[in-house]
């Protein structure tokens, strides 16, 4: 299926090779909860979080005890698509007419490798400085504002250790799994105490920060990995929570099959996107919550700036010198004369479609994308969460750019 089926791109992807010396490795006990249960009660309010930071062929006989590195394990069915340099591109992306929602070919997990043991214990120094040594990795908490995390401790094949998730995380393998946060994105003290981790991993993209505090005191080790998302530091994140489980190397492989299939993906997008400097499509990402009235601009170091680069297009909120995430102004959506908008689903949904948008905020209708009513929505726990499924991701958004369905559909 070529550059569009996952399964294939990770066989080619995954060049490295690893062998993990076992007489290091050893079982930890599963710690008592009994901490946890004598740890107090926190009461706090209500807070919006608009924090948006928005990140192999084996050596034959190399194995860890019980785990053994895979390079095609468990493959999830995809969606049957002609490779991304078979599409017929738009021969004029600027000026296609029409809303499109943009679907990953498969969003299953392809672990690395498969239950592996964690090397522990084992110290880190997380992103904010705080040294941090983790005994037990039998119960684990993964949470942040995209899901990024939880997907990749699945991804290193730590799934069955994981006890609970965030909103964000629903892909099929974690969705059953007990939920800590409420009221959206807001951490349930009482609820992560429930699950009695033995690790937590987390950014700050949630909060209240209290409720992180109270784990500490508790004493369950929180690793805090960096917030920061982009298509350049997934690797990073994806090495910070694999070393912080004790699977370094299992990290190292994770990365790099990520960069690759990144690689191969931007690649196979520049075989469709319009090489001209006035040809390239001029893009902005917005961020809306209707029922909140929040409207936002995300431009340079938010994230969609690195994701609109890898699409072949112009980051035009960059462009006009939009930096990070900020409420949008009708003069600087104007300016930026975007032939394109990509949105969230729910977000898009939120205001009532594209015919609701252009009611709430009339300047989109001022803008080239507005008259074209041109578009592109995808998943909101998809779209910025950088990490195992970027490339997955860039394959959704390239075929709804240059060559979507008259039908609105991911062809």
């Amino acid at each position: 299926m070529g550059v569009g089926s996952r399964g294939t791109r990770r066989r080619a992807a995954i060049t490295s090779a690893i062998c993990i010396r076992t007489s290091a490795w050893a079982l930890v006990p599963v710690r008592s909860a009994g901490p946890l249960a004598r740890a107090r009660t926190l009461t706090f309010t209500r807070i919006t979080i608009l924090a948006l930071a928005i990140a192999v062929a084996l050596v034959s006989g190399c194995a860890t005890p019980g785990a053994d590195l895979v390079a095609d394990a468990g493959q999830a069915p995809a969606l049957a698509r002609a490779a991304l340099t078979d599409l017929d591109p738009l021969v004029a992306p600027k000026t296609y007419e029409g809303p499109t929602t943009a679907v990953m070919a498969s969003a299953g997990i392809v672990p690395v490798a498969t239950d592996p043991t964690p090397v522990l214990p084992t110290t880190v120094t997380d992103s904010q400085g705080t040294e941090v040594t983790v005994h037990d990795a039998s119960r684990i908490l993964a949470l942040d504002l995209y899901g990024s995390t939880s997907r990749i401790v699945f991804e290193l094949g730590l799934g069955a250790r994981v006890v609970g998730r965030d909103t964000s995380s629903a892909f099929a393998e974690i969705a059953d799994l007990p939920l800590v946060t409420e009221n959206g994105h807001e951490l349930s003290a009482e609820a992560i105490l429930e699950l009695a981790p033995s690790v937590i991993v987390t950014d700050t993209s949630l909060g209240p920060w209290d409720a992180i505090l109270q784990m500490r005191d508790a004493g369950i080790p929180v690793v805090v990995v960096d917030a920061h998302r982009d298509i350049e530091s997934a690797a990073t994140l994806i090495q910070q929570v694999a070393d912080a489980l004790g699977v370094p190397a299992e990290g190292q492989v994770l990365a790099q099959r990520t960069a690759d299939e990144v690689a191969a993906t931007t690649t196979a997008i520049a075989s469709l996107a319009p090489t001209e400097p006035d040809l390239k499509l001029r893009i902005v990402f917005l961020y809306v919550r209707g029922q909140a009235g929040v409207y936002y601009m995300f431009g340079k170091n938010s994230g969609a700036d690195s994701l609109i680069a890898a699409l072949g297009g112009v980051d035009v909120a960059s462009e006009i010198g939009w930096e990070g995430m900020r409420p949008v102004t009708d003069e600087g959506l104007v300016a930026a004369e975007p032939d394109l908008l990509l949105m969230m689903t729910e977000g898009l949904a939120s205001v009532g479609g594209v015919d609701g948008l252009l009611e709430r905020l009339p300047a989109v209708a001022q803008t080239p994308a507005g008259q074209r009513r041109r578009i592109v929505d995808m998943d909101d726990r998809e779209v910025l969460a950088f990490g195992p499924i970027t490339a997955d991701v860039l394959d959704a958004l390239a075929r709804a750019i240059y060559a979507p369905d008259p039908s609105g559909d991911t062809p």
